[in-house]
């Protein structure tokens, strides 16, 4: 149980599950469409990989200070999980989204050609995950809730 008194770790667990809750009103708000898929999947706004890593940077800076080894490790782990979100992973959704476009268009043709036959369920293929990474705004305002959520969690409940 001591882990649970871990304020960094509480912290960084807390702002995942915010962020990923708040991801539902947000598109409902933006675009009057209610998902709960969205409480499991990646990307959107707020990035919660951003709000976990900037909410347990915060955390440790508020334990160990500014000038700790550990806080270091914390800010430069949180600094490559945004730079990768806005990079690597946005750019494999942006393939996918291309990708599922030509699947659909050869589907297209194949439906269309001369002597192709209809088939079953067998044929239908899955779409690949689009939404994979983040836009850098959604990491800016995944990084800001994290930084919030630590400091309002220290104020009352750890401190």
């Amino acid at each position: 149980m001591e882990l649970f008194t871990n304020f960094p770790f509480c912290a960084s667990l807390f702002a995942i599950f915010f962020a990923q809750f708040v991801k539902v009103p947000i598109q409902y708000i933006a675009l009057r469409k209610l998902d709960w898929s969205l409480l499991t999947s990646t990307g959107g706004m707020p990035s919660s990989h951003s709000a976990a890593v900037t909410a347990l940077a915060t955390g440790v800076a508020l334990e160990t200070g500014l000038d700790s080894a550990v806080f270091a490790v914390a800010a430069i782990f949180a600094i490559i999980t945004m730079f990768d979100a806005t990079g690597v992973r946005r750019q494999a959704g942006e393939q996918a989204i291309v990708l599922n476009q030509l699947v659909q268009d050869f589907h297209t043709f194949l439906k269309e050609a001369k002597y192709w036959q209809e088939k079953g369920e067998l044929q239908k293929q899955r779409k690949l995950k689009e939404l994979l990474g983040h836009k850098p705004i959604e990491v800016f305002f995944g990084g800001l809730t994290g930084i919030f959520i630590a400091l309002i969690l220290h104020v009352f409940l750890f401190g």
